[in-house]
Formats: structure tokens, sequence, C-alpha cells
């Protein structure tokens, strides 16, 4: 056995390495150009992709911030509920007098008692409430259930709340229930 047949020949490396050599040789300000224009849009590519990751991390963010903020937006709105209809009762009970018994008194003073503690808790957890009696109507905070000729009114003022605007942490929960002003009718 020789030991030339595991050897691979040496002549055929230097000619297939000769053209590319050739190629680069030829046009070197040509290839230094192609080169200068595909760093330029690997670059481009990544401030793209840099820009896309800052955008998504920003959204990303927001929306777990929302996610915090607003989880619990359902369940404000069936306390928001309970919450009127608390007021609604307190409403209810008949004029305060002094012949009323002392029963009836502290009855009163007990469910308004409740209901104060009730807003301040709701306020503490970012629950909102807002009477809008007397403001200019806004079709994002009310909700016109009536209008009503009015002389005293500017056309377009809430001039009664039939229920108020409630907010969880600046966002609208539930609109309030309003009757709104209209110029009264001429002739």
């Amino acid at each position: 056995m020789t030991e030339n047949n595991d050897v691979p020949p040496q002549d055929s490396a230097p000619q297939d390495a000769a053209p590319q050599e050739e190629k680069l040789l030829e046009a070197p300000d040509q290839r230094i150009a192609t080169l200068e224009q595909e760093l330029q849009e690997m670059r481009d590519k990544w401030l793209r992709a840099e820009a896309e990751m800052a955008n998504l991390r920003a959204r990303t963010k927001r929306e777990v911030d929302d996610a915090r903020l607003y989880a619990v937006q359902k369940f404000a709105r069936d306390v928001v509920e309970a919450a009127e209809n608390l007021k609604r009762g307190i409403d209810s009970l008949p004029q305060k007098t002094e012949a009323e018994p002392e029963l009836v008194s502290k009855l009163r003073e007990g469910f308004e008692g409740i209901e104060r503690s009730f807003i301040g808790i709701l306020e503490r957890n970012g629950i909102t409430r807002n009477d809008p009696t007397g403001a200019a109507f806004d079709a994002n905070q009310h909700q016109a259930m009536a209008e009503q000729e009015s002389a005293e009114h500017p056309p377009g003022t809430v001039m009664q709340a039939w229920s108020q605007t409630w907010q969880l942490n600046g966002r609208l929960l539930r609109p309030a229930m309003v009757v709104v002003s209209k110029a009264p009718a001429q002739g």
C-alpha cells in the first residue's frame, strides 16, 4: 500500500479558489458598496425590530395596568347597583318630623350611616360617583331619560338626575340617568 492514496490531490483546491479570488479582485469597490448596502439593510431591520419590541413592551404594560385597574368592573357595577338601591330605600323613607317615632329615626340614622360607610369603601377602591344636576348634558357621561321644557335652565342642562354617574378609576362604569332641559315651546 502506498501512502499517496490516502491524501487527496492538492491541485484542485487552488484552482477552485482562484475564480472566487478573481471575483473579489475584479470589483472591490462594488463589493464594498454591496456590503455597505447589506449592512444598512440589516441596521434598518434591527432598528425596526427594536422599535417594534419597545411598542410591544409598552402595549403589554398598558394592558396589564388596565387589567389590574379594571378587572373588577363587572363586580363594581353590581356593587354600584346595591349602593343605588340603598340610596333609593333611604330616599323612600317618610320626611323626618318632630313627631316621628324614635324607632324610625334610629332606622334612618342607621341606614344613612351604612350608606356613608359603603360609599367610603367604594371610594377607597377607586369607585366614585358624581351628581350631574346643573351640569351641561354630556352623552359620554349621561343617559337622557326625558327632556323637559324650561325657561330657567339653558337648553341641554341636566335638570334632574334619577341616578348618579359612577366611575371606576376614571373610566365610566355607569352613566347617570337624567332629565335634560330644552327651550320652551314658542307660540
